[in-house]
């Protein structure tokens, strides 16, 4: 056997996080940034402007101030999450600010950054060129309503869509249609300029039009579909939002549109590439590693439970694959709060208590995950972590998991065990990364 293969429980907690890791150093802006500069505009003739939203926002502005050139003029704004500047862009700010908003559910910081951000754009020409910097988290962080709607507005739509259980294609395709700057509205206001547009996917399938919900490229989504997603869920509007929606006066800029003629697009880190990081590291170690997908949506604790079962026939019957062996997914999960007053805890906490249950304590097997973002929801910790003796020292603690699944709680659950993975901000956001090791 491979020394490197872990043979206690330590050794399996330190190699999921050493996975995780790799993951998320595999989406870190300065390792991936420098092939997808374009070159600087002549300076005699033109400028370049900087613009951006998102959780990696900070970063991947460093990663630009540090890459272009020394003697070519560069300026603009990028806004992120509180707390997701990066260390050395705080203590030695560089030509592109860097201002901090709310997230997920946008605030005043926010909105005012969003209008500082729009009124850059002013007075650009074709020949100028728009470097827009977009990653996850940039729906809630580039906040400007709709014609008619309010901050508050906007707050409640956004609170209502997050507890609904809507996927984020569908979540965005209702933020698009009551903004006054996503859905390919950035684009129209940079025009004429040359818009060259940087992703950080967060998103299940990498579409550009539904990362951040997307600002600078074209929206074949409708307000027809906006409408019926909101009345899926149950969704109360605004009378302005409503009206703006049946009439069609908040549509989006479709392909085609002029604005986008001298758009180009490029995703620089991606889901499926950290996955990729993390099962390298997995063979190094001399395991197998597995990765079912990048794009896995569904229920969180639904999505635990259908890993669960998986790894349990590995570690039972040797089927699907054989053990040990490492099985590896990402993509974007839901949860629907369904209790009055839920408890403390995100994606990843909801889908290890899903999968705690469903182990039902089997040996060799553990499991781990994580937003790579480095916060799991709106709390302090990145993920938690799954043991083969959880539900035992659960039970010994006065813990129930059921009850907590049912209230939402997966925090408070997971912190009595002392099993949260803290990372803090970790500037770039790839999704959720879920890894189970069997041995």
């Amino acid at each position: 056997m491979n020394a490197a293969i872990p043979t206690d429980d330590a050794q399996a907690r330190a190699l999921l996080r050493t996975l995780f890791d790799a993951a998320v150093a595999r989406a870190q802006p300065a390792q991936v940034m420098g092939g997808f500069l374009p070159v600087p505009p002549d300076p005699a003739r033109g400028r370049t402007l900087v613009l951006g939203a998102g959780k990696a926002g900070g970063a991947m502005a460093a990663a630009v101030d540090a890459l272009w050139p020394a003697d070519a003029p560069l300026s603009g704004l990028v806004i992120t999450r509180y707390g997701h500047v990066p260390p050395a862009c705080a203590a030695r700010p560089g030509r592109i600010a860097v201002v901090e908003a709310a997230h997920p559910v946008p605030d005043a910081a926010g909105l005012a950054a969003s209008a500082r951000l729009m009124a850059l754009t002013q007075g650009l020409t074709e020949h100028d060129l728009v470097l827009c910097l977009i990653s996850g988290g940039g729906s809630a962080l580039l906040t400007q309503p709709a014609a008619g709607l309010t901050l508050a507005d906007k707050q409640a739509l956004n609170k209502a869509l997050l507890n609904s259980g809507a996927a984020i294609d569908e979540m965005n395709t209702v933020r698009k249609h009551l903004s006054a700057v996503k859905g390919g509205r950035l684009a129209a206001l940079c025009a004429p300029a040359r818009v060259v547009t940087l992703l950080i996917s967060d998103v299940p399938g990498d579409e550009p039009a539904v990362i951040a919900s997307g600002p600078t490229v074209p929206d074949a989504s409708t307000c027809a579909d906006a409408l019926a997603i909101l009345d899926r869920y149950g969704i109360a509007l605004p009378p302005a939002a409503r009206a703006g929606l049946e009439s069609a006066a908040f549509e989006s800029p479709k392909p085609g549109d002029a604005c986008f003629a001298r758009g180009s697009v490029a995703l620089i880190a991606t889901p499926r590439q950290s996955l990729q990081a993390a099962a390298e590291a997995a063979r190094a170690a001399g395991l197998a590693a597995h990765v079912l997908g990048d794009d896995l949506e569904g229920e969180s604790r639904c999505v635990g439970q259908v890993h669960a079962a998986l790894a349990r026939s590995v570690a039972r019957h040797g089927e699907p694959f054989a053990r040990p062996c490492v099985i590896l997914s990402g993509g974007e999960t839901t949860v629907t709060v369904r209790h009055a007053r839920p408890g403390r805890g995100g994606r990843a906490g909801e889908f290890l208590l899903g999968a705690a249950l469903a182990l039902q304590g089997q040996a060799g097997v553990w499991a781990l995950a994580a937003d790579t973002d480095g916060i799991d929801g709106v709390e302090d910790n990145a993920g938690a972590l799954v043991t083969p003796d959880t539900l035992a020292r659960a039970a010994a603690a006065g813990l129930t998991p059921g009850d907590s699944l049912a209230r939402h709680d997966a925090y408070g659950f997971f912190s009595a065990l002392g099993d949260l993975v803290h990372t803090g901000p970790t500037f770039t956001n790839v999704n959720d990364f879920r890894a189970l090791l069997v041995l």
